[in-house]
């Protein structure tokens, strides 16, 4: 399930665009060099770089010797353009014809020239989606992670289930669809809802679902790009129907694909991961194997026909997706050449499959700690399990490194006291949303962690790991020079030399809670590492910029309206009940009746409005947050 976002009652998904696109080669080159290869681009085109999303780009000017030039270039705060703007901190920013394309909460679009940080154009959602998706306040703050870009559109994923296609250059609206136009069930009154990026590939544009925790269908589908109509008649579903097969109580459902699908140009074929079951914790109606949850399936992209699947977890109760999204390898396996899928599970183990056939090679390597057991439905018997909701590897993006043939793992060592419902009436009291599904209070001495870890591809072996005193929410972005590029919840952006394991660059962002990878690309042959911090600002980085570190963005013009009369109790109703309950007492979130003993007002004011695990940021702004974070801090 997307936990990551779950505290605060949302939840997340993924997409992308198309290699070679600016080349006007539609994403169909063929070749038998690694996939790092296939791009003659400059930018940054997809959500993973290549279509086989292994985030590794050709770029030589930063190295080893002289990354610790680099400095920040520009650094913009979206919030200077629109202070309604929600937050974009999951987003990965495509980057094409030296323009710079990023995606917030609410699907507000922004381009910018990538070079200067300049405003190119802004797009907002028509009134009537922003109505609709407000009629549902607990699906107001999921993310957005970003666009895809071709043909000289932009093509954006709705929350509440829509597909957009943008004029590239002028940002106006060309089209939009309704998914359940096509298919009546999916809507967000069903509890459906999109928070990925769409994935363009030769001609065709591809989607995700989200939602599978509050008992929905998981699915991907195809639209043609040019008229976004259905290329198939129905979409892939990922389980059976309600009533069929596994699927048997009236909450059951799952299996949502919200990360981007990779692609192979060779055999058009594509590889997604699919989501847990649910209820998640409790399992009464979904007993035995529940395929294809937590598995990586394979398709041919042009007809949706089904190829091959491998299961992580085949009957999941602590919400272990198989989340982030997949990459497709040329690499050398046991001394020999093969083309492989790959892919970190959010039970805290990394798998390898061939490809055509979907045969595993590499059967789940640890790389976090790993001790579970079910969870109960009883408080006094409840037990701590590693990993956590929110993973081993939740969405935050791997990378391969050809020249060293290592893949590099984002891990997350954190772990979580899961309660499952104990009946039937106890789910249908959750109104289901995420039902079956509540997480107690860490212990004290419990510090939540990350690592790096990585694996060479040849052997399946650690080559090394690094300990992070953050979990890694946001992924790594290489380079052709050996350097990956990854930042910190902390706020840091960091450069690690790929084959020693050391980190050679690190400087701060101005903002916390990093958690997406970065982008990297060239204009007029200067190569630029831009992130996403503090939730609204982007920060570019380059060898010898000179800004100085902007000062973390407390939304100030917001916060100095001292003379409005605020409720926190109001504001608790608005934001936070969904998930903390009705008493404070704790749902799908923590509980808070006496979080000022652990927590000054400081510390919740910045979780208010920076987010932070799976509470995403800004729920509460301005004269709101400070008063629901004094309220809260006196709750002792």
């Amino acid at each position: 399930m997307k936990r990551y976002l779950k505290a605060a009652g949302s939840v997340l998904l993924a997409g992308m665009v198309l290699v070679g696109c600016q080349s006007n080669n539609n994403g169909t080159n063929k070749s038998d060099n690694n996939q790092a290869n296939q791009v003659k681009d400059t930018g940054f085109p997809n959500w993973g770089y290549d279509l086989q999303h292994t985030r590794h780009v050709p770029y030589k000017e930063i190295t080893k010797d002289n990354v610790k030039k680099m400095g920040i270039v520009w650094q913009q705060d979206i919030l200077e353009w629109n202070k309604d703007v929600p937050n974009l901190q999951e987003d990965f920013p495509i980057v094409q014809n030296g323009v710079m394309y990023v995606t917030s909460a609410k699907n507000h679009v922004f381009a910018i020239d990538a070079k200067s940080g300049k405003k190119l154009w802004a797009w907002t959602p028509p009134k009537e989606v922003l109505d609709h998706i407000n009629s549902l306040p607990w699906q107001s703050n999921v993310a957005s992670r970003g666009v895809a870009v071709a043909e000289g559109n932009v093509y954006v994923l709705m929350i509440d289930n829509r597909l957009a296609k943008l004029d590239a250059k002028t940002g106006k609206l060309k089209k939009m669809v309704n998914f359940w136009d096509y298919e009546p069930t999916i809507k967000l009154e069903n509890r459906y809802y999109e928070s990925s990026a769409p994935m363009y590939y030769d001609g065709n544009v591809y989607v995700g679902s989200s939602g599978g925790d509050n008992g929905t269908r998981g699915f991907v589908w195809a639209f043609k790009a040019d008229t976004l109509e259905p290329l198939w008649k129905e979409p892939f579903w990922t389980i059976p129907e309600r009533g069929k097969g596994w699927v048997k109580g009236k909450y059951t459902g799952g299996g949502s694909v919200w990360t981007p699908m990779s692609f192979d140009p060779d055999t058009d074929m594509m590889y997604f991961a699919v989501g847990n079951p649910a209820p998640d914790f409790y399992d009464e109606d979904r007993k035995g194997k529940n395929p294809y949850t937590d598995s990586i399936v394979a398709l041919d992209s042009k007809t949706g026909k089904f190829k091959w699947a491998s299961s992580q977890v085949d009957h999941d109760v602590w919400d272990y997706d198989a989340a982030a999204t997949p990459m497709v390898l040329n690499a050398k396996v046991g001394g020999k050449k093969q083309k492989i899928v790959v892919e970190g599970g959010k039970n805290g183990k990394w798998y390898a499959w061939d490809a055509k056939t979907g045969k595993t090679i590499y059967d789940g390597v640890p790389f976090v700690k790993i001790k579970h057991s079910k969870p109960s439905s009883d408080p006094n018997k409840v037990q701590l399990q590693w990993p956590g909701t929110p993973g081993g590897e939740s969405y935050a993006p791997e990378t391969y490194d050809p020249e060293t043939n290592y893949v590099l793992i984002p891990g997350i060592n954190s772990p979580n006291v899961m309660l499952s419902a104990k009946d039937r009436k106890e789910i249908a009291k959750d109104n289901n949303t995420f039902p079956g599904t509540k997480i107690l209070p860490l212990p004290k001495n419990i510090i939540p962690s990350g690592n790096i870890t990585a694996i060479d591809v040849n052997t399946g072996k650690k080559v090394y790991q690094i300990n992070t005193d953050d979990p890694m929410y946001g992924g790594f972005t290489s380079t052709a020079t050996g350097l990956a590029f990854y930042g910190e919840m902390d706020g840091a952006v960091n450069a690690l030399d790929i084959k020693k394991g050391k980190v050679l660059w690190s400087m701060k962002s101005g903002g916390k809670a990093i958690k997406m990878a970065p982008s990297i690309y060239m204009v007029d042959g200067k190569q630029y590492v831009a992130v996403i911090t503090g939730g609204t600002r982007v920060v570019v980085y380059g060898l010898g910029g000179k800004e100085k570190i902007a000062t973390t963005n407390k939304n100030a013009k917001l916060q100095g309206q001292a003379d409005v009369v605020v409720k926190p109790e109001e504001v608790y109703k608005k934001s936070c009940i969904s998930c903390h309950g009705d008493n404070l007492q704790g749902a799908t979130a923590p509980n808070l009746q006496h979080v000022g003993k652990t927590m000054s007002k400081e510390e919740i004011l910045n979780q208010i409005l920076n987010g932070g695990d799976r509470m995403p940021a800004g729920l509460a702004k301005g004269a709101e947050a400070e008063a629901l974070a004094e309220w809260l801090s006196k709750k002792k």
